[in-house]
């Protein structure tokens, strides 16, 4: 851990003044801690890992608390003071990062980054840090690449070979500013950007000007998959049949991720919201500034952050998932209160949990609806003739993902490629996993008339949207047409698809070796892979172009048979 000369006794000094009050005894009513307690009850075993939560009020933290446990092979419980990968929470120090540099006069928001990443081509459409720092940049997600290539998360894959990857693309997928598309790879050049722009890591600027400061003692940038970290907590996900399986990741890269801390910690980042002691009032606005569209349009995302409203409050925050963590920091400005839950399994509703907890502490100042909590609804009974005009296939034009709705036992399933899910009404064109989950499904009416479109909602607040298709059946005999090999100058990997009475199969160290489903036509799909054949003027297939939610129209050419 690296200081400025000279610095170091004086934070710690004064940290200590600062910190010290801040952890006294909590002060939380004995009611509403035990109805938080009960929210966590499922997690709260001795045989499951489980979460970490911290809720601050009025500069102090007023309850937290360890469920489950954070290793299971040596029977450590989770607590406060453990250890958790925040995912894309992390974003927001990289974020916090740029303006301070900024501030500093080493960059401007709107350079191009290409002033400091020469390396990466020159796409004829000026990208800039502002572009990034809103996703509006258009630049591909750099994990879907990683992945094409054959590296899943358990992989190690470091900084400089996602440099690489990245410098091989052809151009962005959409103008930049044209559009708000989620991108890892915005916030993994940021931190690059950090390294060219102050002459040190992300790492090691963040632990000097932000971490260190604040007296973040169990916060870090995770640069080296080999480090040592004390308290760390095991990431887990469910295992089918019963049981858990560790999920872990070797990735190197910081910036869109890569922060490792606790519940206490983020409170101590948490309060530098209310009363900046790094960085100042006017930086912290900036931060919290949202984005703007080319065509004038705002966005919800600022900087590092998501800006929304809950039942009449606003909201600023974000959530992280990566590997076997999930997790939240969110706080209600005006009401000083913050809720964090960090978690080391899959499958939490986290979103929920925060809602919730904010009914039990901002009864009394909440004025609207509980919208964004599904769950809480009155279910609704809707006839099977009723549900029957929702069934049938419906196709995401962006991503080429391909769901599709059927009328089963009375209710209605939709059978997402990956998983089948029954819903259950929550009014007449809106419904919800029967089983605990992130996700709202609602039908909306077409202006043409006729099946209405299908978008999934979930708890980040990022929705999909789906049009209704007619699914498309290949001649018999025809999928021989497809087999053959494949490579693309931008991501360089082989693919061999073959064709038998399976269906269309390619073998894929990262993609499942089951036959893709056919979509509409001379298009497949797999578990979120998404393939759109090509051909030449003669008819002949002469390569395809890849898609999935993170990735858009990489080309692949045909190569052999």
């Amino acid at each position: 851990m690296r200081f400025r000369s000279g610095r170091l006794p004086i934070v710690f000094g004064i940290a200590s003044i600062f910190v010290a009050p801040l952890f006294a005894a909590e002060t939380a009513p004995s009611d509403a801690k035990s109805k938080v307690d009960a929210l966590f009850a499922e997690y709260d075993r001795s045989d499951a890992p489980g979460c970490a939560l911290g809720i601050y009020q009025d500069g102090r933290i007023v309850y937290s608390r360890g469920y489950g446990m954070a290793n299971l092979e040596l029977r450590v419980a989770n607590s406060p003071q453990t250890v958790f990968d925040i995912g894309s929470i992390g974003k927001q120090f990289t974020s916090f990062s740029i303006l301070l540099l900024a501030r500093d006069g080493k960059l401007s928001l709107d350079d191009d980054i290409r002033k400091f990443l020469p390396e990466l081509p020159d796409f004829g459409k000026r990208v800039t840090i502002r572009h990034l720092l809103h996703h509006v940049g258009g630049l591909r997600d750099y994990i879907g690449i990683l992945e094409l290539e054959g590296h899943p998360e358990e992989d190690l894959t470091t900084e400089p070979e996602t440099l690489e990857a990245l410098a091989r693309q052809k151009g962005p997928i959409f103008a930049p500013g044209d559009r708000y598309e989620y991108s890892n790879t915005g916030y993994f050049l940021l931190g690059q950007i950090v390294r060219r722009a102050s002459g040190k890591s992300l790492r090691d600027f963040a632990q000097e000007r932000i971490f260190g400061p604040l007296a973040m003692t169990h916060t870090q940038y995770n640069e080296d998959h080999t480090r040592v970290i004390p308290n760390r907590a095991t990431g887990y996900r469910p295992r089918a049949g019963g049981g858990f399986s560790i999920e872990m990741s070797d990735f190197e890269q910081n910036g869109d991720g890569g922060v490792l801390t606790t519940v206490e910690d983020l409170f101590l980042w948490d309060r530098n919201f209310a009363e900046p002691r790094v960085g100042d009032r006017a930086l912290i606005d900036e931060m919290e500034k949202t984005g703007v569209l080319n065509d004038g349009k705002a966005i919800d995302y600022a900087k590092g952050l998501r800006v929304t409203t809950y039942r009449g409050l606003r909201a600023v925050g974000h959530t992280g998932a990566w590997a076997g963590y999930l997790a939240l920091l969110y706080r209600f400005p005006d009401q000083k209160f913050s809720v964090s839950c960090l978690c080391n399994r899959t499958s939490v509703n986290r979103v929920k949990f925060m809602h919730q907890i904010a009914d039990i502490y901002l009864a009394d100042k909440l004025t609207g609806p509980a919208e964004t909590a599904p769950e809480k609804k009155p279910r609704v009974a809707v006839s099977a003739t009723e549900l029957a005009r929702f069934a049938g296939a419906y196709r995401d034009p962006k991503s080429g993902d391909f769901w599709r709705a059927s009328v089963e036992g009375g209710g209605l399933l939709v059978d997402a490629g990956t998983e089948k899910v029954p819903l259950e009404s929550i009014g007449s064109d809106r419904f919800v996993p029967k089983e605990e989950g992130n996700l709202e499904v609602r039908f909306e009416k077409r202006p043409a008339g006729g099946r209405p479109a299908l978008v999934a909602a979930w708890e980040d607040e990022d929705t999909q949207r789906f049009e209704p298709v007619e699914p498309w059946t290949p001649p018999a005999g025809s999928l021989s047409k497809f087999a053959g090999l494949y490579t693309s100058d931008e991501v360089p990997t082989l693919l061999r698809f073959t064709a038998g009475d399976g269906g269309l199969v390619l073998k894929h160290r990262t993609i499942p070796p089951n036959p893709w489903t056919p979509t509409v036509k001379d298009s497949f799909t797999l578990r979120g892979w998404n393939i759109a054949f090509t051909r030449d003027s003669g008819g002949k297939v002469d390569g395809f172009r890849l898609s999935t939610s993170d990735l858009s129209g990489i080309r692949f050419r045909r190569i052999g048979s």
